[in-house]
């Protein structure tokens, strides 16, 4: 059996004397888009910045086949794990095309051989951001911000895109779109651990879910069984605004991710 990207094991965090994540078991199969739901203050974000290496915890996190519990941030980000931010945390008095060439170091290290052709396809996914190549990131309305955040990260070609609530503040359209490229990203070969509170919007793209509450799972299935389960659907599943309208359920036939619940089970 293929080893998923991303296996964690009975990890806790904690904040002093509050318990942040209480033993969560998790996995991301090669080329699938999983995603955590769950309210405000269960530990979602808390769960993200430990996989990237921003918090420090117990148990084991394992990644592409190797321990990463005690590496650095940029010994992570190196090896293909990278977060875009809730805040995405842009540079806003460089250009677009500047910010995005920041991304490039991680896989350069100081050598820029590769990164205009790594330029060249994030311009293919965001046409916008050619557009606004030149202009200061803080003057981006805040889905093309968004869309920055992602390019930046697509920069240092990754394995694994941890997202933290890539559709909040934006339009519904703009929703759209962001989760159109997200699905987009996962056809290309990059897997996707997705923390989202728009529940429905993650349900209709992602193949697997975790349901986050007070730092520990409560359930896990398949998108399917989660969408059919009613304690999920009263709790977290009756907002339907910014839903993305038109988009596949769960991966395409005859794609690699399309085995994904055979590779977590």
């Amino acid at each position: 059996m293929k080893l998923p990207l991303l296996h964690v094991e009975q990890l806790s965090v904690s904040y002093g004397e509050v318990r942040a994540l209480n033993d969560v078991n998790l996995q991301v199969p090669q080329g699938a888009i999983v995603t955590v739901i769950g309210a405000n203050g269960a530990g979602k974000t808390t769960l993200l910045e430990t996989l990237a290496g921003l918090l420090r915890g117990s148990g084991r996190i394992h990644f592409d086949g190797d321990d990463q519990s005690s590496r650095e941030v940029e010994q992570i980000a190196a090896r293909g794990l990278l977060l875009v931010p809730e805040k995405r945390e842009l540079f806003m008095e460089m250009s677009v095309e500047d910010n995005l060439l920041l991304g490039a170091f991680l896989k350069a290290r100081g050598v820029r051989r590769g990164h205009r052709a790594a330029l060249a396809e994030v311009y293919d996914i965001f046409p916008r951001l050619r557009e606004r190549s030149r202009q200061l990131a803080g003057t981006l309305s805040g889905g093309e911000r968004q869309m920055l955040a992602l390019g930046r990260a697509l920069m240092a070609r990754p394995k694994l895109l941890l997202l933290d609530e890539p559709s909040l503040g934006l339009a519904p359209m703009i929703v759209s779109e962001v989760f159109r490229v997200i699905l987009q990203l996962r056809r290309q070969g990059v897997s996707i651990l997705l923390v989202e509170q728009n529940a429905r919007a993650a349900l209709k793209v992602a193949d697997y879910a975790y349901v986050l509450e007070s730092g520990s799972v409560s359930f896990e299935g398949t998108s399917e069984q989660l969408v059919n389960n009613p304690r999920v659907v009263q709790a977290y599943l009756g907002q339907t605004k910014g839903l993305p309208e038109g988009l596949p359920k769960g991966p395409p036939k005859g794609s690699h991710a399309s085995s994904t619940t055979e590779a977590i089970e």
